[in-house]
């Protein structure tokens, strides 16, 4: 089975100087998962090519044994320093969806068109989509044909408005994942900070940070494997 990892490109923190991208281990963590089960995964961004990495992701605090067999790996490295181009990747060729978290996809994957098809026709095609942390940000445009908002009425989760206050960038984000989902009319669920939660609705597997992603990505196997 094969499937494709949607990262973020973009790379600046806001206003404030300092860099973003995706989280390391929020890649790392289900890119692992998937792998050791046996599935080919490809990596696409919107602008292909290097893939950003978040700054703070590589912090000592950071760091698991997901992130620590991601620095030893060249092969994962390497996917992730070649990704294709988002506007070429056809959902026809893929199993499933995931996208990753870290503050980047705020930015661009939020208001990617390519991202928000793509979305559309995994799920129209009933195949698994899963998005951990600021990832689940990515539906904020998505909708369907009628005007409805793609997660209108589904269980969801993604980074809460006090994990976002915690890491002080409530004010520097362009949107808070919690309140976007809730606005669109998803139902919004979390746990303490920091604390692993994971919501499955259907095709949809949502976690809430980064300690759920490796979570995230079990539950869209049991999935693929039923």
């Amino acid at each position: 089975m094969n499937i494709l990892f949607v990262v973020t490109s973009h790379d600046e923190l806001g206003n404030t100087g300092h860099k973003t991208g995706f989280w390391v281990e929020e890649f790392a963590a289900p890119y692992y998962k998937f792998k050791d089960a046996g599935y080919k995964i490809t990596v696409a961004t919107p602008k292909g090519g290097q893939a950003p990495i978040d700054p703070n992701s590589e912090a000592d605090s950071a760091q698991t044994g997901a992130t620590d067999r991601y620095y030893k790996d060249t092969d994962a490295q390497g996917i992730i320093a070649s990704t294709h181009i988002l506007s070429e990747i056809n959902a026809d060729d893929f199993d499933a969806i995931f996208y990753p978290g870290g503050h980047g996809p705020l930015w661009d994957l939020a208001n990617d068109d390519d991202s928000a098809k793509l979305i559309l026709d995994f799920y129209n095609s009933k195949k698994p989509i899963g998005a951990v942390c600021h990832a689940p940000g990515v539906f904020k445009n998505v909708k369907f044909d009628n005007g409805k908002p793609f997660v209108s009425g589904k269980n969801v989760t993604g980074f809460s408005n006090s994990e976002e206050e915690a890491v002080k960038l409530t004010d520097v984000v362009p949107f808070l994942v919690e309140d976007e989902l809730k606005k669109l009319g998803g139902h919004y669920s979390k746990v303490g900070d920091w604390g692993v939660h994971v919501v499955e609705d259907g095709l949809l597997i949502t976690g809430q940070n980064p300690a759920s992603s490796e979570a995230v990505a079990e539950k869209m196997i049991s999935l693929l494997t039923k």
